[in-house]
């Protein structure tokens, strides 16, 4: 337990770790189902509208985050996730709709009052001030003593292993360590949640992905609700209990990461996460629990009818995931598996893997490789095969 009584450990995190919500109202509060267990939504956005004059920047945004689990707004630039995290942060208030966190509306409650930690793109550390000072910033505001305030410091700088630089001053750290401060100084105040405005935005490839590992590492010891915003789909996957897909300011779909990944509800999310052949469906029907495609230029091919929209749905999209692709050479001899010729146009060889370029009949595909020796070779003849239960089929946009 920690000061604020709440179960902190990693096994209370992974009890919110949710892989298809199912939600219901009991008294005032959301509930969300868990293998037939209820758990509490610990912040609860109850159809949230952000205005700025004429423009929305965010619609009707009805959202539900258990207690303890790493969430991500994930989505482009301009689709209303970091306008979201400044509403719950109180940097913004909402048009419409209610913020509620551990049980308590806090639409009108200060920023200071709301007991958030919150770590920005720039770290925004104080460059007169030393390292503890920074880390112990917020603890001015709250009724700690000064022996606490500093046992809370050491442990801060413990949990983010940086335990010796308390001395020092920001531009003596590199900018790994001085997001591993700012974030210090957002835990130090033990928040009941964590806000995170892209902070790894500023940092070259290989420290983001070591930071990133950092951060899961500190959200699982710490237990703390974490809400992380991101344009970048790889940090969302890789961090993530839950994944809140957005595009103009509205909430695409809600999900595990490898829900929203494998199972896309929309063209956009099947165009905005990896890298995806989007195919018309000429024809659907369903038989013996599956459901037959005719889609040009691949032919007829069954998908388990768990992967495909509901009855009735109109505009149907084929969904065929790059690195479902499989390419042999031409005379390889046949399997199990969905099989079709086709030429390589263009190889983009990255080390380990290629993406590859093809030509169907008329229509360009994308596939994603291992490379056991050497890449095809452009122009050459392959053999496209793939399982028709690594598709999915979804309804697509309204013409």
């Amino acid at each position: 337990m920690n000061r604020n009584g709440r179960r902190s450990s990693a096994a209370s995190r992974r009890d919110t770790n949710l892989p298809c919500p199912c939600r219901q109202r009991v008294a005032g509060a959301f509930f969300i189902q868990k293998n037939g267990e209820s758990v509490v939504s610990f912040v609860s956005l109850n159809n949230i509208v952000k205005r700025f004059g004429a423009v929305t920047a965010v619609h009707r945004m009805s959202v539900e985050i258990p207690q303890g689990s790493f969430v991500t707004l994930l989505g482009p630039s301009g689709c209303g996730k970091t306008t979201t995290l400044r509403m719950i942060a109180g940097l913004l208030d909402p048009s419409e709709g209610d913020i509620v966190i551990d049980g308590q509306k806090i639409n009108d409650i200060p920023i200071h009052k709301r007991n958030l930690g919150i770590v920005f793109q720039n770290y925004a550390l104080f460059p007169h001030k030393t390292i503890a000072q920074n880390v112990a910033f917020g603890l001015k505001y709250r009724d700690v003593s000064k022996d606490e305030a500093a046992k809370r410091v050491r442990d801060a700088l413990e949990l983010v292993q940086l335990p010796d630089v308390g001395d020092r001053y920001p531009a003596q750290l590199s900018g790994g360590q001085q997001q591993r401060i700012a974030l210090a100084r957002a835990i130090v105040v033990e928040p009941s949640v964590l806000l995170l405005d892209e902070p790894l935005s500023a940092l070259d490839a290989n420290l983001r992905e070591d930071m990133r590992i950092e951060l899961k590492r500190i959200q699982h010891q710490t237990g703390i609700t974490t809400i992380f915003v991101t344009h970048d789909q790889s940090e969302a996957l890789a961090m993530s209990d839950m994944v809140i897909v957005m595009s103009k300011g509205r909430v695409e779909q809600i999900g595990p990461p490898e829900e929203v990944y494998n199972r896309p509800q929309s063209e956009f999310i099947a165009s905005f996460l990896g890298t995806s052949n989007l195919l018309d469906v000429a024809s659907a029907a369903r038989e013996n629990g599956a459901i037959r495609l005719d889609v040009p230029p691949l032919g007829s091919l069954a998908l388990p009818e768990a992967n495909a929209p509901a009855e009735g749905a109109e505009n149907l999209k084929l969904v065929l995931r790059a690195e479902k692709i499989h390419l042999l050479p031409a005379d390889a001899p046949a399997d199990n598996r969905f099989a079709v010729e086709g030429t390589v146009e263009t190889v983009d060889y990255q080390g380990q893997a290629a993406r590859y370029f093809l030509r169907i009949g008329d229509t360009q595909f994308q596939a994603i490789n291992m490379i056991d020796k050497s890449p095809f070779s452009e122009g050459e003849k392959v053999s496209v095969r793939f399982q028709g239960e690594d598709c999915v089929c979804i309804a697509g946009d309204a013409a």
